[in-house]
């Protein structure tokens, strides 16, 4: 009898140790397993947010598509190997070759040419001088997305020198306007001359000539028509790059010439000379 109840005590101690060791076990199994559940809690919410702050952005590039499409007219068109224009301005172009003349436009056998005759008409609009024979003291062309617009030596210097004329500031202000009406443009002069070679006290041969010229006018839109100053480039072609060849004095006249080349956006260019007709 003793015995037996000397075994049933040592069970019940034995299962009582057992349970407690058990109990310990799963009280660190339950700890383990809160712990891993905050860790993981926190790294959601932190997935939560990077997740909101990707949405956030997902949703402004959308809204600036959005934007852009209904700017451009959901659809563009290249131009050439490089400029590229909305449906927008191909409407505004078309208003703006109904006002130049037939004959003209019948020679624009493509949207570059239109375009190039679209540009050309409204700059000389804009830059309209009761001075300016369009034929002879400018001219305007589009190469891509480039804008060049050759001016006569004889509307801004008097002859073999680098000093800008009174007469040259109607038309310099005019450029100005132009210039400074779109953030985005960028302008290089170029200073050309003919083949004659000239030295004196202030000018050693035409490379000096052509780069005093560029820089005269760069100086001239700077302080008296406030073009930004980063925004230009002061370059002398010399008579390296005639349009014509030197022999006669006509000749001579057209390649003594300063180029402003312009590198707008063409959409908000067109739209800015489509403004001013």
């Amino acid at each position: 009898m003793k015995k037996t109840a000397l075994t049933l005590l040592t069970v019940a101690l034995l299962a009582s140790c057992v349970s407690k060791k058990k109990y310990v076990a799963l009280e660190n199994q339950n700890g383990e397993l809160k712990s891993q559940l905050q860790k993981t809690q926190v790294e959601n919410e932190e997935l939560e947010g990077k997740f909101a702050a990707i949405q956030e952005r997902v949703d402004e590039y959308n809204n600036k598509i959005s934007s852009l499409t209904d700017e451009n007219n959901s659809k563009m068109v290249t131009v050439g190997d490089a400029a590229v224009i909305s449906e927008n301005t191909k409407a505004e172009m078309r208003k703006t070759l109904a006002n130049v003349d037939p004959a003209l436009v019948s020679q624009a056998t493509t949207l570059k040419d239109s375009m190039n005759l679209a540009i050309t008409h409204n700059l000389q609009t804009s830059m309209s001088n009761t001075d300016l024979n369009e034929d002879e003291d400018i001219a305007i062309n589009i190469d891509e997305t480039v804008v060049m617009i050759s001016i006569s030596d004889k509307l801004l210097f008097n002859t073999a020198s680098y000093r800008i004329s009174n007469k040259a500031d109607d038309i310099l202000q005019k450029l100005a306007d132009v210039i400074n009406s779109e953030p985005s443009i960028e302008v290089m002069v170029e200073g050309h001359t003919d083949s004659r070679s000239i030295h004196n006290a202030k000018v050693q041969d035409n490379w000096d000539l052509s780069v005093l010229r560029a820089t005269s006018v760069v100086r001239k839109l700077q302080n008296e028509f406030n073009v930004a100053p980063e925004k230009m480039i002061a370059s002398g072609r010399g008579e390296f790059q005639p349009l014509v060849g030197n022999e006669t004095q006509e000749d001579r006249s057209k390649n003594r010439r300063t180029r402003i080349v312009l590198l707008p956006n063409i959409n908000k260019f067109f739209a800015l000379m489509a403004s001013n007709e």
